[in-house]
């Protein structure tokens, strides 16, 4: 984890490419109804656990190794993708993505990251946890955003498996570089 102060890391629950494609699918489908400047690029799709920003190797080390211990009896188990949303303003949004359908044990391991990064000596958003997958960002026209059809007939299943350590870089597509991978047991 050389020069890691320049680069901003952030403490994810990665997707299945069979998931991103699905989701590709259907932002593909949006577009025409959807004016966002930026649509993230299906290989960044993921869930945000704990966002460090820009952090020392050796830091960046430290939270691994406390989330390995705080994560090590955590089974993976199943989540569900089921409806699309907004953040900001209802006519202008700031972000599109899809949400998750409640479940306790993704706000448990949100819970035993978050722990372990203030741990390693990280200052975090104190905001509350909404789980989501962020798709695009950004209103781009003066019409006013009208949510569109339903995308989704039922939910989308996934296994969370794991969560990664991932290095923000901006000047690449996609932006998103798996640094640790933590497996949960799947015992």
């Amino acid at each position: 984890m050389n020069d890691c102060r320049q680069a901003h890391f952030f403490f994810a629950v990665s997707l299945p490419e069979e998931v991103k494609l699905i989701l590709r699918e259907q932002c593909e489908r949006m577009r025409t109804d959807m004016s966002f400047k930026k649509w993230v690029h299906h290989e960044d799709y993921h869930i945000t656990l704990a966002f460090l920003g820009a952090a020392t190797a050796e830091k960046l080390n430290t939270a691994v190794e406390t989330i390995k211990k705080n994560i090590q009896e955590t089974h993976e188990f199943n989540a569900v993708i089921q409806h699309f949303g907004t953040f900001g303003k209802a006519d202008s949004p700031r972000i599109l993505w899809a949400d998750l359908q409640h479940n306790e044990q993704l706000i448990s391991l949100r819970n035993q990251v978050f722990s372990g990064c203030l741990s390693a000596g990280f200052q975090l958003e104190t905001r509350p946890f909404t789980p989501h997958i962020t798709l695009a960002r950004k209103w781009s026209t003066e019409e006013h955003f009208i949510e569109g059809g339903k995308y989704f007939d039922e939910g989308l299943s996934f296994m969370v498996n794991e969560v990664v350590l991932y290095r923000t870089h901006l000047d690449q597509i996609p932006k998103y570089e798996k640094i640790a991978i933590i497996p949960l047991t799947n015992e």
